[in-house]
């Protein structure tokens, strides 16, 4: 996927389960009333869910009255805990986030039907929060159309639904959405895999007036009634984001601006004519570029781009002097055609590009783009053995030109520790810094030497790191720097590095903060694996594929944490007694009980 985050699931912030036995529903001393009332207003001045976990753990009297009045859910593992356990602590909910897979499954690395089912949830929730639940974000959840159903029939006032890396579903569950939810403020989806059950689910919107504000559907394959979707788009007249998929021509595009004159966020579908379109291309590129002229002033984000054709790019140069967000990660464009939009966009702050816009595209941007705060550049092609059309020398100069940058994900084939260097020197507030080398063990192109001391300047220098992905030809060394130096980071994510298990002890022991690991593709075997012990209550997860432990360690791993679960997870058809991938994550209610014959819990 391209997209990620950073959040503590609902057992606490700290990673305990203290006062898990407790329950909200046990009434307060009548002298503790008067604070607890007190209490109560106070809470809701805290909006951060690690102040909320950690308010509740100070004593029973806060943990009764912090259940009470959560109204926002956040739980960052389904198996964290049972549906059971949190719909009776938290009585109030209103709004939930639930995330199921970890993130490798993004990149194919967990067998198909592993789990995450969104079913029990469901039903959980239907019977709980009957009265109260209006949002829902799932992501990585495999979700059914009866689970889409239940949520339709039973939430009057539902408003958001938003799904992300899901799948299981449909266009069946989606008009049962449409139909049923009256209130629907937002329904996005994004980067999902759905069905055609050849399902007019567009059509399925009540007639009349909605109150649409959010509608994204730029994954959906199938094809989808034009008509129908323009009625859609006038009959919401609040509506503030649109993302269509690429059967939504440029002219269709156009029709619907004009319809929605309010758009701030805008997905363009194709940007393309169909073959059979007889509308001249000057006449067309006039029109659109009419219509994004109307929408300059209100348009910030823009998106879409599939299947592009680079002589309608000119047609949005209107919108770009206000764009603060600009996604052109399925446009495969070339430098001239991004210098062509990038020239104008000095407010931007998102970035996401392919690497088709090559080196000399990215110091276009650099010129331009002086307030950039997140940058995503992703390959074209993503085999290894391919020529890289981006390195050092776009890098180095986003370093330079771009000095507020939060965060960056850069996919290259080579790479540079000066490069490196001078990224984390250039830009020394940033949280996100995701390199990924796609050669396997890949040097320094210039000095052959490992890129230890890339990294390890960016741990030292950049102290409000919270997420790093490491790659290219790593030994100890690098590791040494992220424990020694790397005491804010959160997230980190290993392929195809170290040396030996020295690498993975270095980062266990020196890393204070870490909550998830995940590592493929690396030398890390028993002895690095049980030196976490004493970590692992502290983190959510650890995940650890075609590395070097064996089913002995992860067995020792289980009977020294009897309170973690520990699942090894094999190909199908592979040997039982191969550990494929290690996935260890902590629960408050035990193994799970919808394991397929893949997944051994030790």
């Amino acid at each position: 996927m391209k997209g990620e985050e950073e959040d503590d699931e609902m057992t606490g912030g700290d990673g305990s389960n203290r006062g898990s036995r407790m329950t909200p529903d046990s009434p307060p001393p009548f002298s503790d009333q008067v604070l607890e009332n007190v209490l109560e207003n106070v809470l809701h001045f805290l909006t951060s869910r690690r102040d909320r976990n950690s308010a509740s753990l100070v004593c029973k009297s806060w943990h009764r009255v912090e259940s009470l009045n959560r109204t926002d859910l956040f739980i960052g593992n389904c198996y964290a805990v049972s549906p059971r356990r949190a719909v009776h602590r938290f009585r109030r909910v209103r709004s939930v986030s639930l995330k199921g897979k970890p993130h490798f499954a993004d990149f194919n690395l967990l067998p198909p039907g592993w789990g995450a089912h969104f079913g029990p949830w469901a039903f959980a929730f239907a019977a709980a929060y009957h009265t109260s639940l209006e949002k829902l974000c799932l992501k990585r959840m495999s979700v059914t159309d009866d689970d889409l159903s239940i949520l339709a029939h039973s939430f009057p006032s539902f408003k958001e639904l938003v799904l992300v890396c899901c799948d299981g579903f449909g266009t069946s569950g989606l008009s049962i959405i449409a139909a049923k939810c009256r209130n629907l403020r937002v329904l996005d989806l994004i980067e999902d895999a759905v069905e055609d059950d050849e399902v007019d689910w567009i059509s399925c919107f009540p007639d009349g007036q909605t109150h649409l504000e959010s509608l994204i559907f730029d994954c959906v394959d199938s094809p989808i009634n034009l008509e129908a979707l323009e009625r859609l788009v006038i009959r919401s007249p609040n509506l503030l984001r649109l993302r269509v998929n690429h059967h939504v021509s440029v002219s269709h595009l156009r029709r619907l601006m004009v319809r929605a004159p309010r758009l701030t966020h805008l997905g363009t579908g194709s940007f393309n004519s169909p073959p059979s379109s007889h509308t001249d291309e000057d006449q067309e590129l006039d029109l659109l570029h009419s219509a994004f002229t109307a929408a300059s002033k209100s348009l910030v984000c823009l998106s879409g781009f599939r299947d592009v054709a680079p002589e309608y790019l000119p047609a949005v140069q209107p919108v770009c002097p206000n764009l603060t967000s600009l996604n052109l990660s399925y446009a495969g464009i070339g430098t001239d055609q991004l210098r062509s939009i990038i020239l104008h966009c000095h407010k931007l702050q998102n970035f996401w590009v392919l690497d088709s816009v090559r080196d000399e595209g990215l110091q276009a941007v650099a010129a331009t783009c002086k307030d950039l705060r997140e940058l995503r550049v992703f390959p074209m092609d993503p085999r290894e053995a391919s020529e890289g059309p981006v390195s050092e020398i776009g890098l180095a100069a986003i370093a330079e030109g771009c000095r507020k940058l939060r965060s960056i994900l850069y996919f290259c084939q080579c790479m540079t520790n000066a490069a490196v260097v001078a990224m984390s020197k250039g830009c020394p507030d940033l949280a996100v810094f995701r390199l990924c080398i796609m050669g396997r063990h890949t040097p320094d192109r210039v000095t052959g030497e490992p890129m230890d001391e890339g990294f390890g300047a960016i741990v030292r220098n950049c102290r409000s790191l919270t997420r790093l992905a490491v790659s290219g030809l790593l030994t100890d060394r690098a590791f040494g720097y992220i424990g020694k130096y790397g005491k804010s980071v959160r997230t980190l994510s290993v392929a195809f590095a170290g040396d030996g298990d020295a690498g993975l002890r270095y980062v266990l022991e020196g890393c204070p903060r870490l909550q998830k690991l995940e590592i493929r593709d690396s030398p890390f075997g028993d002895s690095a694996l049980l030196s976490g012990v004493a970590r692992y209550y502290n983190m959510r997860f650890l995940w650890m594929s075609s590395c070097y432990v064996s089913q002995t360690g992860c067995r020792e791993l289980a009977r020294r944490l009897p309170q973690l679960v520990v699942e090894v997870i094999r190909d199908e058809g592979g040997s039982p007694d191969a550990v494929e991938t290690l996935y260890l994550y902590r629960s408050l209610d035990g193994p799970r009980s919808d394991a397929p014959p893949f997944v051994s819990i030790l």
